[in-house]
């Protein structure tokens, strides 16, 4: 697809300038002040960040969806390694999302596709279309809950911004399940009917099919996405051949042919070449955010009570306005940084508690030893209290035979004295 912009917000260096009140007036620039410039910066931060488009296509297996799709993007989205829903049938309606990342003159565009394989192949198809409502209403919520968060730095878009509905090429006007479906989902998703494999009809018998689609599109007043109109000439002359064709009439080929030097996909018929061209996908996108997303936004919001209770819910499922949201997150903050609080403390505590016991069983264990030594000391102290006393028994009684000797030498010197002296007592 091309004819895309992104509406993104650019910086711009202003020089500094005072503003006054009062009436706007016009004025002239004679110099270069830079703000002519922010187009440009606009484009250059839209095609770094890239783009983002998801696209649901649903209608019965066979229609040629997954080939339209890859006639629309000119590439095999859809492969034998991944086929088409179509080649997916389930048992009931389910809904699965591919991505794919694409690159057009170095503009990125993320591309989701969202199959409905299953849609209207049962034999009861009753509330198919419930799976489809509760996906698209899903991504609102997701968006919606990322819009109120206090952070908002990433909010991935993955609301479905466009919905190709396949006619089977009947001849006969809708079908029961057709109207059920688009009148279900017109107020969620930018719905455009297309005519599946429209070269099975002859010219005559397309249009008045189409004549038929539409007057039973206004007769159940089903709101199709209607294309913006424009001032530029080309572009106006585009939207209004568009008009006047819907619903669109497709045909999708894998087929690569060359049509004045290019190479499309398409298919060749003797009146000419069949090849696949999409726009406004930047208005689908808009019309996506300020209609759609709105309406959902104001109903959620609308319909939050005091006590945060869904009235719409017949489950009564708790929804959160954007304060209450954000009430909230500050205090499980507050209660995880309490709780943190709570655990460090409690660890500090246990770790206060091991150092007390390893000083007491030290302080223990220096006791211990201290008893140990005085014991220790205490017995030593009494065997050399028992030695000092045993030395002193030695000796007084060694100074005592000293004395006995000395006195029996004494004693004898006398006697010998008193022999020479007087022989005659002799005996």
């Amino acid at each position: 697809m091309t004819g895309f912009s992104g509406s993104v917000c650019a910086k711009s260096v202003f020089p500094s300038t005072v503003f006054g009140y009062g009436l706007q007036q016009q004025k002239n620039l004679e110099g270069y002040v830079g703000f002519a410039n922010l187009p440009n910066q606009v484009y250059r931060k839209s095609v770094k960040r890239g783009f983002e488009f998801t696209l649901m296509v649903v209608g019965e297996s066979g229609l040629g969806k997954s080939t339209l799709i890859n006639s629309l993007f000119l590439t095999d989205l859809y492969s034998p390694e991944y086929p088409g829903p179509s080649n997916r049938i389930k048992k009931t309606v389910q809904v699965e999302q591919s991505k794919v990342l694409i690159k057009e003159g170095g503009v990125q565009l993320l591309l989701t596709i969202v199959d409905t394989p299953g849609f209207g192949d049962a034999v009861d198809n009753s509330n198919c279309w419930q799976t489809v409502i509760d996906h698209i209403d899903s991504k609102f919520e997701d968006y919606l809950n990322a819009e109120s968060r206090v952070n908002r730095r990433l909010m991935p878009d993955s609301r479905v911004h466009c919905c190709l509905y396949f006619i089977a090429p009947s001849g006969h006007g809708l079908k029961p399940l057709d109207i059920e479906f688009m009148k279900r989902l017109h107020e969620k998703v930018n719905i455009i009917p297309l005519i599946a494999k429209a070269d099975t009809l002859t010219p005559e018998e397309c249009q008045q099919f189409k004549k038929q689609i539409m007057r039973e599109i206004q007769e159940h007043k089903i709101k199709t996405y209607e294309f913006p109109e424009t001032d530029d000439e080309e572009e106006s002359k585009l939207v209004k051949k568009i008009k006047d064709r819907l619903p669109l009439a497709v045909v999708g080929s894998n087929t690569i042919i060359e049509v004045n030097g290019k190479r499309v996909r398409g298919r060749q018929y003797p009146w000419g070449v069949a090849e696949g061209k999409g726009t406004h996908m930047q208005d689908l996108k808009d019309v996506t955010n300020n209609v759609h997303y709105e309406n959902y936004r104001s109903r959620k919001l609308a319909a939050v009570t005091y006590n945060g209770v869904d009235n719409n819910k017949n489950k009564g499922q708790l929804t959160k306005s954007p304060l209450a949201q954000m009430e909230e997150e500050r205090r499980e903050h507050v209660t995880k940084m309490k709780k943190m609080e709570m655990e460090m403390e409690q660890v500090f505590e246990m770790k206060v508690k091991e150092k007390i016991q390893k000083l007491k069983d030290s302080e223990a264990e220096l006791q211990r030893r201290h008893e140990q030594m005085k014991k220790n000391l205490e017995a030593q102290h009494k065997e050399l209290e028992e030695k000092r006393r045993q030395l002193e028994e030695e000796k007084v009684s060694w100074e005592a035979q000293q004395r006995m000797l000395e006195q029996q030498k004494l004693d004898a010197s006398r006697y010998a004295l008193v022999y020479k002296d007087t022989p005659e007592l002799c005996c």
